[in-house]
Formats: structure tokens, sequence, C-alpha cells
């Protein structure tokens, strides 16, 4: 059970999760290649340069894998994302990005300030949190993605499986995630 759990938390990670989910966004929302590759930026700031980040501390010793469990230590990671996505964010208002692009990434956004600030009090699961927002900003463009919902469960089956979260923050997560993306289909 471990083994498979510690195999859903690595294939379902925040950067992939991300990649997969705003590239697919992207085309979705646009039905052109050119979405695909705002979707594609969208993924390096909210989700490649943060990991890219988390793995540079690691090299240096400062935490001992991705998953950064002491929520102290959380608050450089999510200052990264949230000046990752908010430089991106810029650039895609510069550069007229798609508009349901641009939504996404202002909801990470948000969904992040939400994280860290309840992270100063009480550690919520982030991987739960992205792979719920993904899941629901699918859902806005075909009802079939509630499909992708299995997914979520599994990432929060993993976190709790593993011992990195408890039922409640994962839950959390998810429904913050949730709760994001209905900020998003409002844009």
């Amino acid at each position: 059970m471990t083994r498979t759990a510690r195999t859903v938390t690595d294939v379902l990670q925040p950067r992939n999760v991300l990649l997969a989910g705003l590239v697919g966004l992207g085309f979705a929302a646009t039905h052109s290649l050119s979405g695909a590759t705002w979707g594609l930026f969208a993924a390096l700031c909210a989700g490649i340069v943060p990991a890219s980040y988390i793995q540079w501390e690691r090299r240096r010793g400062t935490w001992g894998d991705r998953h950064v469990v002491d929520r102290r230590q959380r608050p450089r990671i999510f200052a990264v994302i949230l000046a990752s996505i908010g430089l991106g964010s810029a650039a895609m208002v510069l550069m007229d990005a798609p508009t349901s692009i641009l939504a996404a990434m202002i909801a990470l956004w948000l969904m992040t300030t939400v994280l860290l600030a309840v992270n100063t009090v009480w550690k919520i699961s982030v991987d739960s949190a992205v792979a719920a927002a993904v899941s629901s900003m699918f859902v806005v463009h075909s009802p079939g993605w509630l499909l992708s919902y299995t997914l979520v469960a599994a990432v929060c089956w993993s976190r709790v499986a593993l011992s990195y979260h408890t039922i409640a923050q994962t839950v959390a997560g998810a429904s913050l995630g949730v709760a994001t993306a209905g900020a998003f289909a409002l844009l």
C-alpha cells in the first residue's frame, strides 16, 4: 500500500498536475495550439519554477524532500509561488494571453495566498488543493471532467496514507481548490 501511495503522490504532484492541466486547459479553452502554449507558460510559472526552487533548496540541504512536511518551512515556498504566478500573470496581461488562462493564474494566485494564510496556523494539503483546483477548472469546459475528481480523491488518499496529512488537511485543501476554481469560473 505504501508503494502505491508513494507512486500516486509522485505522479500527481502539483508540478505534474499543473503541467498537464494548464496545457490541457489552454487547449480546451481556445481549441488552439496557441492556447496550449499559453497553458505551458502558466504551468512554468505556477508549477515548474516553484518545483525547481524546492529542488534547489533540497540540494542545499534545506529540506529533506519535495513534501516539506514542516509547515514552518513553507512560507518561502509560498513567496516563490506567489512571485512567479504574479510575474507570469503580469506578462500574460502585457502579451494579451487568453482570458481563461489568465483567470486560471489569478485563481491559483488567490488559492496560494489562502494556503499561505492557513499554513501560518495549520498544515493544509497543497497537493490536494492543486489537484482539486485543476480538476474544477476543467469542469467549466466539460462536465465529463467530473471523473477527474477520482484523481483528487487518489491524491488525498495518498497524502494521508503516507502520513503527510490528516484527512481534515486533505479535505480542507481540496475544498479550497474547488472554491478557488469557482472564482475562476466567475472570471
